[in-house]
């Protein structure tokens, strides 16, 4: 049975590109993302071109799903544009390629208004933990976003848009 809860989270911006989460990358993760408002959580299947040695993910495309994951549940549970600090990762077992990865993101801290402290955990088809990150993330509100000229103007309104801010 399916857990109602989760709902969809709309990719706000009109930069559909990203490696990690843009649906326009053919080369990309395509990363999709759902929400009960405590966690963030996407499935997906990591090519077998992105693999390490024997068919395994290689570990640069799993911190690539952490620090996406913390991404989004930091852009949208604590509803602030954001950049990765620092991410630190525990690598626990393989993950497999062309199989279903499970990532779950969830808020462990908000150090201040410009500060959170943001978790990750991979799990395989099997639901056992695979990698486990947590990330430091600093958070911006929009007219800092602009003040600061490190973020496209289209991306910082299609946030302001999608959040109504």
């Amino acid at each position: 049975m399916a857990d109602n809860s989760f709902k969809v989270i709309e990719n706000f911006s009109s930069d559909r590109n990203c490696f990690a989460c843009g649906p326009d990358n053919p080369y990309g993760l395509r990363m999709e993302f759902k929400s009960d408002g405590r966690q963030v959580v996407s499935c997906l299947k990591v090519p077998g071109y992105l693999c390490g040695w024997n068919h395994v993910v290689h570990g640069g495309i799993v911190a690539t799903i952490c620090d996406e994951i913390m991404s989004w549940t930091a852009i949208h549970l604590l509803r602030r544009i954001i950049l990765t600090r620092s991410m630190e990762i525990n690598f626990r077992r393989p993950l497999p390629v062309d199989k279903t990865v499970k990532a779950v993101g969830r808020v462990k801290e908000q150090e201040s208004p410009r500060s959170a402290v943001i978790s990750a955990r991979l799990y395989d088809q099997q639901e056992q933990l695979c990698a486990e990150a947590a990330g430091r993330f600093a958070l911006f509100t929009p007219e800092a976003m602009r003040r600061m000229k490190i973020l496209d103007e289209n991306i910082i309104r299609d946030f302001e848009r999608h959040f109504d801010q």
